[in-house]
C-alpha cells in the first residue's frame, strides 16, 4: 500500500467507546477523535512516539498493519485494557504470540472494512483482507457486542495456548 495513515471507521469507535488514549493515532490532523487523548508514530512526522510514552486508561488501537504491529500489540497486551483492530491473520506468529496468547477475546468482523484518509474521505476500495477487534482486559469483552454488523465473538481461554 503507498498509504500507511487510515482512520478507523467512525460507528466502530462510537460504539465501542469511549477511550481515553489512542497512541498510535495515525495524524495529527483527523476529521473525528478516536479517544481523549492521542499520540502518535514517531514514522509519520512531529508527533509524540505512543510507544515511548505512558499508557493510561482505556486504549483504543489500531496499528499500523505490518510487522511494526507487534510491538503495539505487546505494548497494549501488557497494558491489560483496550481495544485493538487488526487483521485476522491468525495463522501468523504476531498473532499466535500477541493475540492467541494474550487477548481475552476476539470479534470477528464479517466482511471487509473500509477506511478512510485523514480528510475523513472513505477509501473507495475495502481493507483487503478481513478484520478482528482483539479485546484485552474483562471489561472491554462485554463490549465487543456493542460492535454494529455481524461478528463473532470469541472469549479465549489463554491456559489453551500457554
Amino acid at each position: 500500500m503507498k498509504n500507511d495513515e487510515w482512520l478507523t471507521p467512525p460507528a466502530l469507535v462510537e460504539a465501542l467507546g469511549p477511550f481515553d488514549l489512542d497512541p498510535c493515532s495515525p495524524s495529527n490532523r483527523r476529521p473525528w477523535d478516536t479517544a481523549s487523548v492521542h499520540y502518535g508514530r514517531p514514522s509519520i512526522g512531529p508527533v509524540a512516539d505512543g510507544l515511548a510514552l505512558p499508557w493510561f486508561g482505556r486504549v483504543w488501537l489500531n496499528p499500523p498493519y505490518g510487522r511494526e504491529a507487534a510491538n503495539w500489540l505487546d505494548r497494549l497486551a501488557d497494558h491489560g485494557n483496550g481495544m485493538a483492530l487488526i487483521f485476522a491473520r491468525t495463522e501468523t506468529d504476531m498473532f499466535f504470540e500477541h493475540v492467541w496468547k494474550k487477548a481475552d477475546a476476539l470479534a470477528f468482523l464479517r466482511g471487509r472494512l473500509h477506511f478512510h484518509y485523514v480528510d475523513g474521505k472513505r477509501a473507495a476500495a475495502n481493507s483487503g483482507a478481513p478484520s478482528v477487534i482483539a479485546a484485552y482486559g474483562v471489561g472491554n469483552v462485554e463490549r465487543l457486542q456493542d460492535i454494529p454488523g455481524d461478528k463473532q465473538i470469541v472469549v479465549l481461554d489463554r491456559g489453551i495456548f500457554g
